[in-house]
Formats: structure tokens, C-alpha cells, sequence
């Protein structure tokens, strides 16, 4: 226990001393004084720290934040067996012990009994006030850390995509000056025909490079003119054959995937002309493919590793569908996904986590108003036990709220933690995993 929670503890003692002091005792001195504040402090510790033991035990193994229902049925069971026993113990150090005003046959007659029911109700109380305190600070510490920590997500996720896109464009630049470099020397005609093909392809690099996706038609257009400078350097070496369905071209993929794709083609194959590298781009289903055969060609230093594997980071960031590599003895082939939403909708999981958010948001109000019910509940039904009773009537009306209510309490407890929404949507998620099942066993 925290050492603030002995003060308080103390503070109550003191302050409950007075009270009863005061206003309870018709004897006011310094014998009674003491009697009142060893009571008080007897009350007010051993049903202060033998809550706070309960809380603090059910914080560490049932949080509310990972196991809310399971803890709000414990918190409710442990309240009621843990006060009872708490209340009757310190009623029983009070009245037997103490100020031996009774004897135990009488103590556990029904003489006391709606003493100890009074009591209980009051430290039911105080209970439910910590419970509801601690649920209230594990939501305000659960909601606060889950801001931080999505905040921290999207940085991170920013800082990463713009990592990647940075790669682009010294890549490029640095591979299309090598190939100019060597065009330069061997044919100076060319070379005018490469730089000017290499301002296209570079005005579209820079145009496109702050951008999450491209349109299938763009990427094609661009592979095009990119195909056009390889075949003004490598001629016949290298042949090229774009087979991409019409309908596909509104799709969209990350931008300069085709021109990442196609050196590494070049990169990593040996191409002449008795032996052209094939190079062939088409459509298969929802996946736009590059493939090309097989002439693998030893590699005088190790690879910068940036193509493949930027793209295949890119796609991780902006979809759950994965980039696929085939390869065999005869071909190499990469299958890149073709998405059909457009760029600020691809991702469907901020929706879907609204909704969760919203419903959570619900699940939290009602459970912040059962706990607001239940600490009214156990502070006007006891005003009104003592009402009853201080009126001196025979009818001990105060049941018939105190039941109603407490029956109330009950079933919204139930909807709440056990048989409500949750139980229905357990349901539903149930048949709908059986009806997935049924319909995977038929595929």
C-alpha cells in the first residue's frame, strides 16, 4: 500500500472521530474520546486496507483494460464476500470485545443483524467508490497510452514511407548516369536520344514521388518510355512485351515499381544478341507481373538490395497483400497486387477501427453509468435505512427500494458483463466462423 493511502486513512479516522464525538456521544470526555478513535481507526483500517489489498490484487491479475468483464464480476463478488467479512469482524472487535455491550450469542442473533446490514452497505460504499476510482484511472492511463502509442505508429510509418521513396531518386539518377556514361563512348547519337528519353522519365519520377500509389496506366506509360532508353543502350539484347488487360488500368501500384523492376532485370542477367534477355509485363487476375528468363550473370559486387526489397516495403505499409517472387531454373517472376481503391481509401482498418472505437466508447459509458448507479444505490438506500429507522416505525419500508433497485442493479449487471450485446455478438462471430469454415471445406 502507498504510504498517501495510510494518510488518508488516517485523516478519515480523525475526522469520523469528531463526528461521532460530537454529535453520537452524550459523554464528552477524554475516556470516550479515546474509545471513539480506536474504533474509528479500527473501521476505517481495517476496512480501508483489506479493499485496497482486494483492489490492488485483482489490478495486478485481472487489469481492467485486458480483462474488463472478468474483473467488473470479481470486483462485484469480491465487494459483497469482502465487506461482509470485513464488517462483521470489525462489528464483532466493537461490540463483544471492545464495549462488550453484547455477548456472541447475541452478536450473531438477529438482534445485530440489521446493524450489520447497515454497516455493510457503508462499506460497500467505500468499496465501490475505489473500484469505480481504479476502473476510472486504468481507462484514462488505457485511452492515454493507446493515443500515444498509435501516434508513435504513424510517425513511424510516415518517417519509413519517406524513407523509402527517398531511396528512389538517387537510385535512379545514379544507375541512369552510369548507362549515359557509357553511351557517351560508344555512340554520342544515342546518348542525345537517352538524355532526352532520361528528362521524360525523370519529370515523372519527380512527379510521382510523393505519391502512396499510381494508376496501372501511368506505371505502363512510364515502364514504356523507361523500356524505350534500355532499348536505345542494349538494342537487340533486350526485348519487350507489355500485355496488360484495358481494364486494369485504372488499378493502381506503387509508383516507379516497373522501373525498379526492370533494372533489376538488367542488373542481375546477361543480355546479347544471340542470347536477347525477354522481358514480358502483363496482367494475371489482380496482380500485375514482370517476368523475364533466366540468363543469370555473376555479380562483380554485391547488390544495393534497394529494388525489390523497397517495394516489397512499400506495399507492407499501404495493404495486407504481399508482393510475390517466383522463380525457377527458366524464369524469374514478381506479381505485384494491383488495388482497386484509390489511394485515401486503401486501407479499410481505420474504419473498421472507428466503429470498434464508437462501440467501445458506448460499452465504456454504460459501464461508467452502472458503477455511477451502484454508488448511488449504496448511498441512498443506507439514508434511507436511517431514516426509517431513526422515524421509529414498526414497517421497515426501506426494502422495497432497496429490493427493486438491487434487482434492477442486478440484470443491468448481467446485459453489462454477461448476457447483453457481448453475448450476442460472441454469437454472431461464432456463426459466421462456422459458416467461413463450411465454406473453405467446399473450396
Amino acid at each position: 500500500m502507498k504510504r498517501k493511502y495510510g494518510i488518508i486513512l488516517l485523516w478519515t479516522s480523525l475526522g469520523t472521530t469528531l463526528f461521532f464525538f460530537l454529535f453520537f456521544n452524550d459523554r464528552k470526555d477524554l475516556h470516550t474520546f479515546m474509545i471513539t478513535l480506536l474504533l474509528s481507526t479500527m473501521y476505517s483500517f481495517v476496512l480501508g486496507f483489506g479493499n485496497g489489498f482486494i483492489n490492488e490484487y485483482l489490478n495486478k491479475k485481472f487489469p481492467w483494460s485486458e480483462a474488463t468483464r472478468t474483473r467488473a464480476v470479481l470486483s462485484i463478488i469480491s465487494i459483497v464476500i469482502g465487506n461482509f467479512i470485513l464488517v462483521y469482524f470489525c462489528n464483532f472487535m466493537n461490540y463483544v470485545v471492545i464495549q462488550k455491550t453484547a455477548t456472541i450469542e447475541d452478536f450473531f442473533s438477529s438482534k445485530y443483524g440489521l446493524t450489520n446490514w447497515f454497516m455493510i452497505n457503508i462499506a460497500l460504499l467505500i468499496t465501490t467508490f475505489l473500484h469505480a476510482k481504479g476502473f476510472m484511472e486504468e481507462l484514462r492511463k488505457t485511452s492515454k497510452k493507446e493515443v500515444v502509442e498509435q501516434k508513435l505508429i504513424a510517425k513511424s510509418a510516415n518517417a519509413q514511407f519517406e524513407s523509402l521513396k527517398n531511396q528512389l531518386d538517387p537510385h535512379f539518377l545514379f544507375n541512369s548516369l552510369n548507362v549515359l556514361s557509357s553511351l557517351i563512348d560508344e555512340n554520342p547519337q544515342q546518348a542525345q536520344k537517352f538524355t532526352a528519353s532520361m528528362s521524360k522519365i525523370y519529370r515523372y519520377v519527380l512527379e510521382q514521388k510523393d505519391k502512396e500509389l499510381v494508376t496501372v496506366e501511368d506505371e505502363i506509360e512510364f515502364a514504356k518510355i523507361y523500356c524505350d532508353l534500355l532499348k536505345t543502350r542494349f538494342e537487340d539484347s533486350v526485348d519487350f512485351a507489355f500485355e496488360v488487360e484495358k481494364e486494369n488500368y485504372r488499378n493502381y501500384v506503387v509508383p516507379l515499381s516497373l522501373q525498379l523492376l526492370l533494372e533489376n532485370c538488367i542488373k542481375h542477367n546477361f543480355a546479347t544478341s544471340s542470347k536477347p534477355l525477354m522481358i514480358r509485363i502483363f496482367s494475371d487476375g489482380d496482380t500485375l507481373c514482370i517476368e523475364n528468363n533466366l540468363q543469370v550473370r555473376e555479380q562483380i559486387k554485391e547488390s544495393s538490395g534497394i529494388g525489390l526489397s523497397n517495394i516489397v516495403q512499400r506495399y507492407s505499409l499501404l495493404t495486407k497483400r504481399n508482393v510475390f517472387i517466383e522463380k525457377s531454373e527458366n524464369y524469374f517472376k514478381v506479381k505485384l497486387p494491383m488495388l482497386s481503391d484509390k489511394p485515401n481509401a486503401i486501407n479499410k482498418e481505420p474504419e473498421d477501427e472507428y466503429k470498434a472505437y464508437k462501440k467501445a466508447q458506448k460499452r465504456v459509458k454504460e459501464i461508467k453509468g452502472f458503477y455511477s448507479n451502484l454508488i448511488s444505490y449504496c448511498i441512498i438506500i443506507p439514508f434511507l435505512v436511517f431514516i426509517n429507522l431513526m422515524t421509529g416505525t414498526r414497517n421497515h419500508w426501506f426494502w422495497y427500494p432497496a429490493i427493486g433497485w438491487g434487482i434492477a442493479l442486478a440484470f443491468r449487471a448481467l446485459r453489462i458483463f454477461g448476457l447483453g450485446d457481448s453475448w450476442q455478438d460472441k454469437k454472431i462471430r461464432e456463426i459466421m466462423d462456422q459458416q467461413k469454415n463450411r465454406n473453405n471445406g467446399n473450396i
